[in-house]
């Protein structure tokens, strides 16, 4: 695993996509929640080449602020790049853009672990 290793995701901002129907808010705009997640899922599609067989990532802590809004019929880029490699933890830089404008940026922590033995510490 090394820094640097990035990955862009999109999203078509739908109804399902808004604060009103995440119940985050009250607007038919992009939801913050919808947003966070788009970028967590550019984080771990980021690393998801390099993992090995049988382990995967999961979200630790994330640090967001959410800029400007989305409207419904919007596309949505969110990238995320490895910052820093620490044994099993992941950081990254994240951004959120429609066009050329910037909507959201952060941080986020992901962690590496194997997918048997988490699944199995929840019974």
């Amino acid at each position: 695993m090394k820094e640097g290793l990035s990955h862009t995701s999109q999203l078509l901002v739908t109804q399902n996509d808004s604060a009103l129907s995440q119940g985050s808010g009250e607007l038919a705009v992009l939801a913050t929640p919808r947003m966070i997640a788009l970028m967590e899922n550019a984080a771990m599609l980021a690393v998801a080449p390099a993992l090995a067989p049988g382990e995967t990532t999961v979200g630790g802590q994330i640090s967001v602020s959410h800029l400007k809004p989305s409207a419904i019929g919007a596309t949505v880029s969110a990238t995320a790049v490895l910052t820093r490699v620490e044994g099993r933890k992941l950081s990254f830089a994240l951004s959120a853009s429609e066009g050329d404008k910037l909507i959201g940026e952060g941080t986020h922590i992901r962690f590496i672990v194997g997918r048997e033995k988490f699944m199995g510490s929840l019974a």
